[in-house]
């Protein structure tokens, strides 16, 4: 292994195993397949196509030339760069001989495409491209291809990573890949995301690859660009060798080598083309007893499926000095990674001092920055070939994928062939897996010295997309758009958020489920709550119950359509609970109806079934009964709406709102009042949805955090505590109220739910009135709802469980009576409760019935479904 333990950014509390070449091998979640490959000792990765040469890790990024795999599980896919692969768990792949082979069993993988606007496009997430987009206004959308960028997102930025844009076309239109995971369908995330961009400006941040220098035997495994190895060593914590030479042209091989030095590595030596270095750089390398030899390139080298030696001489000499070493360094400059910028048809021209080409300034919609551009890369001396004695066999590799060498090169020249894109094709060079990204400018330079031209005479190749290989899968992955619910939040969410909340997803909301003080599970959290909305004082945000706004001369006859009691009645100033009921008798939604004027009301609705109701009314209103005149306008997000709730809020709200007298006889249950509430005007209810003394406070939603820490300053000594959606289910179920959906499905009429009191007998017609009278309907054995006491108060029974009659499991079929719809451990009762649906329920109370709950069979004892204060003057106090 040489997997360092204080290097690197890789994550080893999470371990990965790997199988390659029918090793098994173990990687960290971070790696790629490079890196892991290289910790474990593995440098022989591939074997060339044409000479069946070893091939081992050139690069560390897209630019590799030679490190070719065929993954074989969980996903078959060929000619992959192990350098661009992220290690997972179980991944099973092997080097390739030559070339991939595809498939023969269909992808289980699922793809897919988006389509993004933005005004502003960034590729490339280092310094330069964070830089643009903190500097950029608008949309701005940041795309790069490694798992994490290098330094702080700028806030306001939509940030993609391992996303990699591979074509540029007409009218900023962008094409970039994002590599999601590695996931089977029908998994909900897909592999691979197509990204479709459209921007109506681009700014490039592409960075620049390095590039070698070609010499004889420059293809053995552990021969490796400079740059790569300091990459693996900062950002791997992988030592690429133990004793390493380093051939460069410029600056930069410097800091790779001083990096190795100081991990322990040991540098015997850097050959430097150049005829003089600076005092700095001999100073830091003497420090490190490292030898500089001026003038000097690399001639040879030797080496099975590893570098053992290479042999260092001054340029123009073919003779010089063995060293051994397991790693050979090398840094011929840096070519800026222009691919994207010629694809929208900018301009190159060749630099110098650089040896490379660069932007020959932006486009209109397109702008170059940091190294792309040229900027802040060292100087080099431009060397494309170290001269070498003539032999039969040409080892000198300028596109080590394609095993094309300088022979191929001159051949090419010598046939006539003076274009680039000539050479190109005759020599195959620059049209394997990498695209030219080490060899193209090689190959250039190398066609340049032929012909005895200046590299600025000649036009380089066309870059084409795709910049990187893109499966076809991913081409043609599904298109059908977003498919999610949006998040809504109230008012008060920011609160929530800060002291701590759970929160839980109610349809589209996020509701506050418990808070948890240190040390607090669910249980012990909302055990506390509940105590506190029965013996002192609790607040909830109730903002997310559907309000809609009925108005209009017929407001009241629709009401009472729709509802089953009777609401036409209702005076102004009073609430009355209602059931909705679809045409078959059984219960869609309930909620309360206030009667604000004569010809308008304020209905509530159940969270989840908010939408629903408006759409049922609308659909009644259209369709059915066009003649009445009325309007149902939604107006939920337009209200923040507190419960204060237990023995003590009257005496809380009493200090916030003294305007308003909140005496019993004053202000009375299924009342409400305008008032002031902490110096806001609001709507004052008094209703209960725990049983307990409670109040209903709505405002203008931007005014809801003033009203809700107004109310926790005033009741702070009375310990007013913040209770969530879990509490209140507890609190109601005590009482027996149902929830919607929970102890009711599409077959419970309210006669089921014990509700014959809320179905109006004197009204003509309503929604449901006609099934009601169904011989199904009428069913003496119909499921009820009734309460269950375990005779064993530690136990809570699983909610969903069935009831049975029987103390065992007879054999099947199973006779069940009804099943538990709610379960909880309850503060005021001092033990366990639920609520079932149970065959002829209310004939059985005082029944013992069963539940079998695993290998046990749990007897519980049938009660009425109101448990706690069955009178009700807590609430009516």
């Amino acid at each position: 292994m040489t997997r360092l333990p204080d290097r690197g950014v890789v994550d080893r509390a999470a371990p990965l195993k790997f199988t390659f070449d029918g090793r098994e091998l173990t990687g960290f979640r971070g790696d790629t397949l490079a890196s892991a490959l290289l910790a474990n000792g593995v440098h022989q990765v591939a074997t060339s196509i044409k000479y069946a040469r070893p091939r081992g890790i050139v690069a560390a990024g897209v630019e590799d030339p030679t490190a070719l795999v065929q993954i074989e599980a969980p996903f078959p896919e060929p000619m992959l760069s192990a350098t661009t692969v992220e290690l997972y768990d179980g991944l099973v792949a092997r080097g390739l001989s030559g070339q991939g082979r595809l498939a023969t069993e269909p992808d289980p993988a699922r793809y897919d495409a988006e389509h993004i606007h933005c005004d502003v496009l960034v590729v490339g997430a280092g310094p330069a491209g964070r830089a643009a987009a903190a500097e950029a206004s608008g949309r701005v959308l940041l795309v790069d291809d490694q798992p994490e960028p290098s330094g702080e997102i700028p806030g306001g930025v939509r940030f993609l990573s391992r996303t990699t844009a591979f074509g540029v076309y007409d009218d900023g239109f962008v094409l970039a890949l994002e590599r999601r995971g590695e996931n089977a369908a029908p998994e909900r995330i897909s592999r691979r995301r197509v990204w479709r961009i459209r921007a109506k400006r681009i700014v490039l941040a592409t960075g620049a690859h390095e590039r070698p220098v070609v010499f004889p035997d420059n293809d053995r495994p552990g021969i490796m660009l400079a740059g790569a190895a300091r990459t693996y060593l900062n950002r791997y914590g992988v030592l690429a060798g133990q004793r390493a030479v380093v051939f460069t042209t410029n600056d930069s091989a410097y800091a790779v080598a001083f990096d190795l030095a100081d991990a322990g590595a040991r540098i015997a030596v850097i050959a430097d083309a150049r005829d003089t270095v600076s005092a700095r750089l001999r100073e830091d390398a003497a420090a490190r007893g490292i030898e500089i030899r001026t003038g000097h390139g690399i001639v040879g080298t030797a080496g099975g499926d590893r570098v053992t030696s290479a042999v260092v001489a001054e340029l123009g000499a073919t003779q010089g000095d063995r060293f051994a070493c397991d790693l050979l360094l090398v840094s011929g400059g840096w070519n800026p990674a222009v691919h994207l910028f010629s694809q929208a048809r900018g301009t190159l021209r060749y630099a110098p001092e650089l040896g490379a080409y660069v932007p020959d300034g932006d486009l209109p919609t397109v702008r170059v920055v940091g190294s792309a551009a040229g900027e802040g890369l060292p100087e080099v001396k431009v060397l494309w070939q170290v001269p070498a004695a003539e032999s039969e066999v040409d080892t000198r590799f300028v596109d080590l994928q394609r095993d094309a060498t300088v022979s191929d090169v001159l051949r090419a020249t010598g046939a006539g062939l003076r274009s680039l894109e000539h050479v190109k094709r005759y020599t195959t060079i620059g049209t394997a897996h990498d695209q030219g990204k080490t060899s193209g400018l090689l190959a250039a330079g190398i066609t340049a010295e032929a012909l005895g031209r200046d590299l600025a005479e000649q036009r380089p190749t066309t870059f084409r997309p795709p910049y990187t290989s893109v499966p076809f899968a991913a081409l043609a992955g599904r298109n059908r758009g977003d498919l999610h619910d949006p998040v809504r939040v109230t008012a008060l969410h920011p609160w929530h958020v800060a002291h701590g909340a759970e929160f839980e997803n109610v349809g589209q909301w996020k509701r506050p489920w418990y808070y948890p003080r240190p040390g607090e599970d669910l249980e012990t959290a909302v055990l506390r709550e509940c105590r506190a909305a029965r013996t002192g004082v609790a607040l909830m945000d109730g903002s997310t119950l559907g309000k809609i706004d009925v108005q209009g001369p017929d407001a009241a006859a629709f009401l009472d359509l729709l509802y089953t009691n009777l609401m036409s009645s209702l005076k102004v100033g009073r609430i009355r609970y209602g059931v909705m009921c679809g045409v078959d008798g059984m219960v869609i939604d309930d909620g309360t109806v206030i009667r604000v004027a004569e010809d308008r009301f304020l209905v509530t609705t159940t969270t989840g079934n908010a939408a629903m109701v408006l759409e049922w009314m609308e659909e009644w209103l259209q369709t059915e009964w066009p003649h009445l005149r009325v309007f149902a306008t939604s107006v939920t997000e337009h209200w923040a709406t507190i419960p204060l709730v237990g023995p003590r809020s009257r005496a809380v709200l009493a200090k916030v709102a003294p305007g308003l007298d909140v005496s019993n006889d004053a202000f009375g249950f299924m009342t409400w009042q305008d008032a002031e509430v902490a110096g806001i005007d609001a709507r004052v209810c008094r209703i209960s949805f725990s049983g307990e003394l409670a109040y209903e406070i709505n405002v203008p939603s931007w005014h809801g955090i003033t009203l809700w820490e107004a109310l926790l300053a005033a009741g702070a000594e009375d310990g007013i505590t913040p209770y969530g959606t879990e509490t209140m289910h507890v609190l109601r179920a005590e009482k027996g109220y149902p929830i919607i959906g929970q102890e009711t499905d599409a077959t419970v009429t309210p006669q089921d739910l014990g509700m014959s009191w809320a179905v109006s007998k004197k009204k003509p017609d309503f929604l449901g009135k006609r099934s009601f009278t169904r011989a199904e309907n009428l069913r003496p054995d119909r499921k009820q709802l009734v309460g269950l006491l375990p005779q064993d108060p530690a136990v809570l029974l699983p909610e969903g469980s069935q009831l049975i009659e029987t103390d065992h499991v007879p054999e099947p079929p199973v006779r069940m009576l009804g099943h538990v719809t709610s379960s909880y451990r309850s503060a005021a009762l001092g033990r366990t409760f639920a609520l079932a649906l149970v065959r002829s329920g209310r004939e059985r109370v005082g029944q013992t019935l069963y539940v079998p709950v695993g290998a046990a069979v749990v007897p519980v004892t049938v009660t009425e479904s109101v448990l706690f204060d069955k009178e009700g003057t807590r609430r009516d106090g």
